[in-house]
């Protein structure tokens, strides 16, 4: 069957279309993204606005669209931090629900996890043993940890790239005495939730899911993105304490001439790379490898997961 999995997340509102069917690998057959950077549309009182709300209607109805073009049967709709957290959550939700037809499904921080974390074990398989996953989204954090296809600890932070960035960095380059700051605060909120995965001990492998981690692992050297899923891709903690100070005194504009980086996502580098500098470190990861699925096609395995085997 063909599937369509939209995701309205805090940075882009991606499409994404497979061909699935329970026991087999998705295969991707269509990709639909706009950047509509909800995160940072928020109001003082943590609203989206009515030009935000607008956006977003036409941003899905576009997607819906695409959807039907591509053949899909059905779309499986969530949302994660930006919608989950603003304080017009329901309304937002209503007119979505009243003016598309798509009732969106609001993820909490610990589902958003649970679902990436199974899309990695699918990926690496049981022979990884005890995961440890890192997501790195444009709202929150996600942190997973355990042996089984459900992680034994998830939990989810307010620590994404573009509520950082739009919080924290407002200059371009950022002021160091900013960079410190956030630094102080990314390290204090990740270290509250430390003993949580400590407490199982060692896990045998490290994965980073995001966009966030694939520019950084390619900024320090892996594999381009058009070599295919297959090929491995690393990323260590020594080459984000290399690469830290360098993002830190160059503009977006700078920043998006580096390899792998695009423009849109360009202004958020410096705060990913310290939440994911911050989140090795205090986890005590020297390596991490960068899985190619994650929290979409986490949520098209559990549906297959529900449907019969023909």
């Amino acid at each position: 069957m063909r599937l369509g999995v939209l995701d309205v997340g805090s940075n882009t509102v991606h499409l994404l279309v497979v061909d699935a069917h329970p026991g087999a690998r998705p295969l991707p057959a269509h990709s639909h993204k706009a950047g509509l950077r909800l995160a940072e549309l928020l109001d003082a009182e943590g609203a989206i606005g009515p030009d935000g709300i607008d956006r977003l209607v036409t941003t899905v109805n576009d997607a819906l669209q695409a959807a039907e073009d591509k053949g899909a049967e059905s779309v499986l709709s969530f949302a994660t931090s930006a919608v989950r957290e603003a304080t017009n959550a329901d309304h937002v939700l209503t007119r979505v629900r009243a003016e598309t037809g798509v009732d969106l499904q609001v993820l909490t921080g610990a589902d958003e996890a649970r679902l990436t974390f199974l899309a990695a074990r699918r990926w690496f398989g049981w022979s990884a043993g005890r995961l440890l996953l890192l997501d790195i989204g444009g709202g929150s954090l996600e942190i997973a940890y355990g042996i089984d296809e459900d992680p034994d600890a998830a939990v989810s932070l307010p620590l994404g790239a573009g509520r950082l960035t739009s919080a924290w960095l407002p200059g371009d380059p950022p002021d160091p005495q900013d960079v410190r700051a956030l630094r102080r605060h990314v390290r204090a909120e990740i270290a509250r939730t430390v003993g949580e995965f400590t407490r199982f001990g060692r896990p045998d492998r490290v994965v980073a899911t995001s966009k966030t981690f694939k520019q950084l692992s390619r900024i320090a050297g892996a594999a381009r993105s058009a070599d295919g899923p297959y090929v491995p891709r690393g990323l260590s903690r020594k080459s984000l304490e290399d690469w830290v100070p360098r993002l830190a005194t160059m503009t977006s504009a700078e920043r998006a001439q580096l390899p792998g980086v695009s423009t849109d996502r360009a202004g958020q580098l410096l705060a990913g790379a310290l939440v994911a500098e911050g989140a090795m470190d205090l986890l005590g990861v020297d390596e991490l490898e960068v899985c190619p699925w994650a929290l979409r096609e986490g949520v098209i395995l559990r549906r297959l997961d529900h449907l019969p085997v023909r």
